[in-house]
């Protein structure tokens, strides 16, 4: 049960806080057990030095989730993140960040899902997070 682009898309257009949005985020590619979103890259989300800012790189991570658990789940329900925890690895500058959700684990109440952030082009991840959310749906 996967989500075709533009029904991702509509899922993060309709979901998701402005601010969220304001980020700049599409659905790059949804599957059975993952969803990879792309964070453009604009001097409205660096911080001073030029890097992007990590409040940014989180708000991505979590989206991410929030779009692969709904691929998983052949759409979109109500849920909530209940623990996000972020490793800052590297500084990315003017670079757009790939965002690879994959879930671990889908249970019926819980989701599970670890994510890499690496800027486009590049091997080494800028970035990783774990995430775990209820589903309320």
């Amino acid at each position: 049960m996967t989500l075709s682009l533009a029904e991702a898309d509509k899922i993060l257009s309709d979901n998701f806080a402005p601010w969220v949005l304001d980020l700049g985020l599409t659905v790059h590619e949804a599957g059975e057990l993952r969803a990879v979103l792309r964070l453009p890259w604009s001097e409205r989300l660096a911080r001073e030095g030029g890097a992007l800012s990590g409040q940014a790189l989180m708000a991505a991570a979590d989206t991410a989730t929030v779009i692969a658990v709904s691929s998983a789940r052949g759409g979109f329900v109500p849920m909530t993140t209940v623990q996000q925890s972020t490793s800052l690895l590297r500084a990315v500058t003017g670079a757009d960040v790939l965002v690879d959700a994959r879930i671990t684990k889908l249970g019926r109440r819980m989701a599970f899902a670890d994510i890499t952030m690496t800027p486009e082009g590049e091997d080494a991840p800028a970035a990783r997070a774990s995430t775990v959310y209820a589903l309320l749906g």
